[in-house]
């Protein structure tokens, strides 16, 4: 299957091991511009658009984190990377525990940021549900100016600020309302995660309120053999509000692979 999906390919083939980067709802690959910034001059890193954001195509209805994890294998298949460092933040370390599931053979580091393992509940696959319908209804503005301070501590950066508005205000609805609905049917990852096999690292905003740092801990401890970093002064985007900190973070565990 060809990919579809718009990305970022940068860096050159080298000794060092490629990084696959995946972003969370509702953003795009831009939010990871400091990581490839920071980690492309000496390895390849990818970060594409899921399907429904940025530039890649918009598909109505529902897309479960099984059809992310399809487009993202066939997107290395199409670039030649055939085992990777996995990388994703929020619904995007989900996406990245679904690729594991899927294909573990090809991963050979994992990074959950911001993220949680456990299914939906009831409640909260009736509040994904009401949202994509709000979101189809009223478009994304409101959404955004709503959470955009829960996304990012009030006292992060002005430009952080804006980029991470800017980011949810141009994803297209119809996208963000499929993943929304897609996502509230999620299989249940915590088992998953006690037969990892690889290294991972498990990073969060310290002032994270969607997925706080005792969801982090619980994956630190279910994970055979991880590393848990804490990123004080931000809240659920750590890799943007607090770049060095995150790149140290990431660095270290990047170089331990390598």
């Amino acid at each position: 299957m060809t990919t579809f999906l718009a990305y970022e390919d940068k860096g050159e083939t080298s000794a060092a091991l490629p990084l696959v980067l995946i972003h969370g709802h509702p953003f795009d690959r831009t939010m990871w511009h400091p990581q490839i910034t920071e980690f492309a001059p000496a390895r390849r890193v990818v970060a594409p658009d899921l399907r429904g954001y940025g530039e890649s195509p918009v598909v109505p209805g529902s897309t479960p984190l099984s059809t992310f994890a399809e487009d993202i294998a066939a997107l290395l298949d199409d670039l030649g990377v055939t085992e990777f460092v996995l990388a994703g933040l929020s619904m995007g370390g989900q996406i990245a525990m679904e690729c594991y599931r899927r294909f573990p053979h090809r991963v050979r580091g994992l990074v959950l940021a911001d993220t949680f393992p456990a299914a939906e509940t009831t409640e909260g696959r009736r509040s994904r549900n009401a949202m994509a319908d709000r979101l189809l209804r009223e478009g994304m503005a409101g959404y955004a100016d709503e959470v955009l301070y829960k996304m990012v501590a009030p006292h992060a950066d002005a430009g952080v600020a804006a980029h991470v508005r800017r980011m949810m205000t141009a994803t297209d609805p119809e996208g963000a309302a499929a993943a929304l609905r897609g996502r509230a049917e999620r299989p249940d990852y915590r088992d998953l995660l006690t037969r990892v096999t690889v290294p991972a690292l498990v990073v969060v905003g310290a002032d994270d309120e969607y997925t706080p740092v005792a969801d982090a801990e619980a994956m630190h401890a279910a994970l055979p053999d991880s590393a848990l970093h804490v990123v004080d002064g931000a809240a659920h985007l750590p890799n943007l509000e607090r770049p060095e900190e995150f790149n140290k973070a990431l660095g270290d565990f990047l170089a331990r692979l390598d």
